[in-house]
């Protein structure tokens, strides 16, 4: 029940089908056990944070994926709509700003860069002028959203994994990325471990 004495909406869950959705991916393409995989397959059902707003989600929402004005602070395009459905906004927010998360690599990582220096807000910054222009009253802990995110690409990484192992991978660059399948579970389920933690 709200404030103001009316019922919440109820939505059914985004994250509830989503994290299913890539556990199935993840056992139909398994091909090694992972501790750290199993420990998140089996907390992620159990956590999942309540959902109280429903937008489109884009699905593969990052820097990379946006494309910005040269001469001023605007975005004039985002790319790469084939994941997009309807869900919790929070999906898209939490999976860019993975980005402050994720090392500098001359893509869409930018921890360890001089944000201040770039002119780029912090984690907290960036999370607060998104509540701002949402009217949330804050963002959650996002540490059950990043362990989902990282689960998530990890699933991905797992099918591309096997694609590799089976001989059926096309593209040149699958053997070095099916290397990060247990980094990515390692790292999601260290995201698990402190979404317990302080808020941003």
């Amino acid at each position: 029940m709200r404030r103001d004495g009316c019922s919440a909406p109820s939505y059914r869950s985004y994250f509830e089908r989503q994290v299913r959705r890539w556990t199935q991916q993840y056992r139909a393409s398994e091909t090694e056990y992972i501790d750290e995989a199993e420990k998140l397959i089996a907390w992620l059902p159990q956590t999942v944070p309540a959902q109280d707003r429903i937008a489109i989600v884009h699905g593969d929402y990052r820097i990379d994926n946006v494309i910005f004005a040269a001469d001023q602070p605007r975005v004039l395009a985002v790319l790469d709509w084939e994941l997009s459905t309807t869900g919790d906004p929070l999906a898209d927010l939490s999976y860019l700003l993975m980005n402050w998360e994720s090392p500098y690599d001359g893509a869409a990582g930018i921890a360890g860069l001089d944000l201040k220096k770039l002119g780029i807000p912090t984690l907290a910054e960036a999370a607060n002028r998104y509540a701002a222009a949402t009217n949330l009253r804050g963002v959650p802990n996002l540490n059950w959203y990043f362990a989902y995110n990282l689960f998530r690409l990890m699933a991905i990484v797992q099918g591309i994994r096997k694609r590799v192992i089976d001989g059926t991978a096309s593209n040149a660059m699958a053997a070095t990325v099916a290397k990060r399948v247990r980094p990515l579970a390692v790292q999601a389920w260290a995201c698990a471990v402190r979404a317990d933690g302080p808020r941003l």
